[in-house]
């Protein structure tokens, strides 16, 4: 392939397997690609082309001798820049942890090392992962919003600077700016993916995630990260399955269940087109649609989301806001300042409205294989001073089931448009079943024009 920057993951860990591509190669062409683009995407905080070199060259010289393994076997990966690598900084985005460096790995940094994958870089956050834009730029359109809290890994992935990069959602800040950068997002279910090293926004609320241009990749990336780690105990002992293979199995038969309401009544018009669109794919794909009332709880689960994610963001920001208070940008003072005025009785009864949610949602999955709704209320809106509506993930996340955004072509302006699967807890499975045969029948990966 002459431009080695179109690759999947899955398509050069097969050329390295083979030994038709060298990992050195492959950093190189990236390394160019990002010279060549950055400036006008700004998707990285820090780049580590030096270390990157070095561990492919050492890769390099396992492959000449034919022991060079593991699934992602030299393959270039970005990380949002609150999740650790040892020896770099990892600063979240903020004034506050400006040069910090972390002397360990996160659990997920350290599983994609132990697998082969290279670290090319950290990626721009929002600051600590909440609703401060960082200055990344959508790839498609560097006058609109690429999403956020992982604005740079999307439009890095986007941008062909590196086949898959990894980020964190407490709401929408995986599939919101995987839809408007017209990538595939994964959030996995909540205790799937170990949240060690990551700077939290939420406890129990946060998930982390990959971030690739197909839904093979991020089937191959979720083998790779997921399982129990004693240092995260909220990851549950369920097993790891080989996702990979669930790509390209014929989803026919399968119940997808269309929401009765709040989806259509939020989307904009191009937003509701691509829903319906999307959803005449998936009857022709032999899926059996049904429309499915969503409980009642649904609607107040919104507030409850916000409750805990502010409550919790507080708790650990406590000390550092007391001391160094003007160091946080103004939307991130506001989340802290609320959450440190939450009382216990609000708090706890957010979480009884989550449980609640979490009960009915499970019946409603009796019904149904997955449900199926846009990602976003339309495409990524003008301007750079906020990151978008995480409406449609915000949900999902509360009740940590497992989502998927794929694209689902572009708006009249340009803009990706994406559409969002959702299974029951541990199901990526039956995700990735659904997602890969949409993902088929909707032609090839979306190339933005940068």
């Amino acid at each position: 392939m002459s431009d080695l920057t179109e690759l999947t993951v899955t398509a050069a860990a097969d050329l390295i397997a083979r030994k038709e591509l060298s990992p050195v190669e492959l950093v190189r062409a990236l390394l160019d690609r990002i010279q060549q683009v950055e400036p006008k995407v700004l998707a990285w905080a820090r780049l580590l082309p030096e270390a990157a070199l070095e561990e492919a060259r050492r890769l390099e010289s396992l492959q000449v001798k034919g022991e060079l393994c593991g699934p992602l076997r030299g393959i270039p990966v970005g990380l949002n820049d609150t999740i650790f690598t040892a020896g770099v900084e990892t600063a979240a985005g903020s004034k506050v942890l400006a040069g910090f460096i972390p002397d360990y790995d996160a659990t997920v940094t350290a599983r994609l090392k132990a697998a082969g994958a290279i670290i090319l870089g950290k990626t721009v956050t929002t600051e600590f992962a909440m609703f401060e834009p960082g200055p990344t730029r959508n790839p498609w359109n560097p006058g609109h919003t690429p999403g956020g809290s992982s604005s740079g890994s999307a439009a890095a992935v986007a941008a062909r600077m590196c086949p898959a990069a990894f980020g964190s959602q407490t709401a929408g800040s995986i599939l919101r700016p995987a839809s408007f950068c017209g990538i595939v997002g994964l959030k996995p279910t909540y205790g799937r993916v170990s949240r060690h090293g990551v700077v939290p926004v939420s406890w129990t609320l946060d998930h982390v995630g990959p971030m690739t241009r197909t839904v093979a990749d991020a089937a191959l990336l979720l083998k790779v990260v997921a399982g129990p780690d004693p240092n995260d105990p909220t990851t549950l002992p369920v097993p790891v399955d080989d996702y990979t293979t669930a790509v390209g199995q014929d989803p026919a038969g399968l119940r997808v269940g269309v929401p009765d309401r709040f989806f259509t009544e939020l989307a904009d018009d191009e937003g509701r087109r691509a829903y319906e669109a999307a959803i005449t794919r998936l009857k022709e794909l032999g899926l059996q649609t049904r429309p499915v009332r969503l409980p009642d709880v649904f609607e107040p689960l919104r507030d409850a989301h916000r409750t805990i994610m502010y409550a919790e963001a507080a708790a650990f920001h406590k000390k550092w806001f007391r001391e160094r208070p003007d160091d946080y940008r103004p939307r991130t003072r506001r989340i802290i300042r609320a959450g440190l005025l939450t009382s216990a009785p609000v708090y706890l009864r957010a979480q009884q409205i989550r449980t609640l949610a979490v009960r009915a949602m499970l019946r409603l999955f009796e019904e149904v294989d997955v449900l199926v709704t846009p990602t976003t209320v339309g495409p990524a809106p003008r301007g750079l001073d906020w990151t978008g509506d995480p409406a449609f993930n915000q949900p999902f996340s509360a009740v940590g089931f497992p989502a998927i955004t794929v694209p689902a072509g572009l708006s009249s302006s340009g803009l990706p448009l994406g559409v969002q699967f959702v299974a029951r807890p541990f199901d990526e499975r039956t995700l990735f079943r659904v997602a890969a045969a949409f993902e088929a029948a909707s032609g090839p990966a979306l190339k933005p024009p940068v």
